[in-house]
């Protein structure tokens, strides 16, 4: 069943007819939840009193419990674990750029890709996140931060595609300019390349930014870091990628993590240039955080710049990622870990 704020404008309607009120309430329970980003009902003072007693019993508004926050004292950069309604934690970071504060979020409690080189994937998967949880983790950070979050990347813990139904719930209630409001085109979802539902959201009609985690030359070398290469190879993913372009017109960005002698040679770096020439696309190199549950470590300086120098002299627009939050628990899952570590006693 959907909760009261992973519901639509019209959804809301519906149940205030349902509990006796005029749909115009919807849009007052709208802008409370959405945009004035109020915990709980009490806070919500144009509505009539009877008619908030009757949400609290009938529909519990999901309100994320920060529970740890770390702030890098070299950028900035926050991390948050939030504790669920059943007790299940999650993390999101908040980072400032130039062009804006940035909030990369989990869209799950846990993950089943399994990726070799990713602390979120220890564990495996839990459960998906409702939209709510996905976006009380944006509310709760601006309440804290008392700015504004501009970029959104579903970059977290878990799989987006994974929780399909759920991601485009949060896209459109975030976009909506009758909530936060934020620009489709600053709204980036990650996937490791779960090739239908990539075909499914170049039919929805959205201006997101898809960032495919690549992250391998070939199906080989990508086997052996992303057990999803078994069921999918590159070739199927950079077909979906082609037509998400066809349909969208939004430039694919590809995220290639750097692992110390795995996929980091000028050979990768050719090979992989040949694979994504004929694509609209922007390649995110990323030094790989090592963890110490895997052997992988991070590839050197020089040979991070050569790999970028090499795919450039193919003509392929590539950046590397600059680092933040250095000094805390900054890589995807580490928090998390550490947290359900120390309290098992690890």
């Amino acid at each position: 069943m959907t909760d009261i704020k992973s519901m639509s404008m019209d959804e809301l309607k519906s149940i205030c007819i349902e509990l006796g009120e005029k749909p115009f309430r919807g849009k007052q329970l709208y802008e409370w939840i959405h945009k004035k980003l109020v915990p709980d009902y009490d806070s919500m003072t144009n509505l009539p009193a009877g008619f908030r007693e009757k949400l609290k019993e009938k529909e519990p508004l999901v309100c994320l419990e920060p529970i740890e926050i770390q702030r890098s004292a070299i950028d900035g950069t926050r991390k948050y674990l939030f504790r669920l309604s059943d007790g299940n934690v999650i993390e999101s970071v908040w980072m400032q750029y130039h062009h804006g504060n940035s909030v990369c979020i989990s869209s799950q409690v846990g993950c089943r890709m399994g990726c070799r080189f990713c602390a979120s994937t220890i564990g495996g998967l839990v459960r998906s996140l409702s939209a709510s949880e996905m976006l009380d983790q944006i509310y709760r950070i601006e309440a804290d931060t008392k700015e504004r979050v501009s970029n959104v990347v579903v970059m977290g813990t878990g799989e987006p595609l994974d929780n399909y139904e759920n991601l485009l719930r949060f896209i459109r209630i975030l976009s909506s300019p009758e909530g936060l409001n934020v620009s489709q085109r600053n709204i980036t979802v990650s996937t490791c390349g779960i090739v239908p539902n990539i075909y499914r959201l170049a039919e929805e009609q959205l201006q997101i930014t898809l960032a495919l985690s690549l992250h391998a030359p070939n199906d080989e070398k990508r086997k052996e870091l992303m057990p999803i290469a078994y069921r999918y190879s590159m070739d199927e993913i950079l077909d979906a990628c082609r037509n998400y372009f066809a349909k969208t017109g939004r430039r694919i960005t590809f995220e290639y993590s750097l692992v110390g002698g795995k996929n980091d040679s000028e050979e990768d770096a050719r090979e992989l240039s040949q694979k994504i020439q004929d694509i609209n696309c922007h390649v995110n190199l990323i030094p790989v955080n090592p963890i110490k549950e895997r052997s992988y470590v991070k590839s050197g300086k020089k040979v991070i710049e050569n790999f970028k120098n090499k795919l450039e002299k193919y003509g392929i627009n590539v950046t590397i990622r600059r680092e933040m939050g250095a000094d805390i628990d900054g890589a995807c899952g580490q928090l998390r870990k550490s947290f359900i570590d120390r309290t098992n006693g690890q």
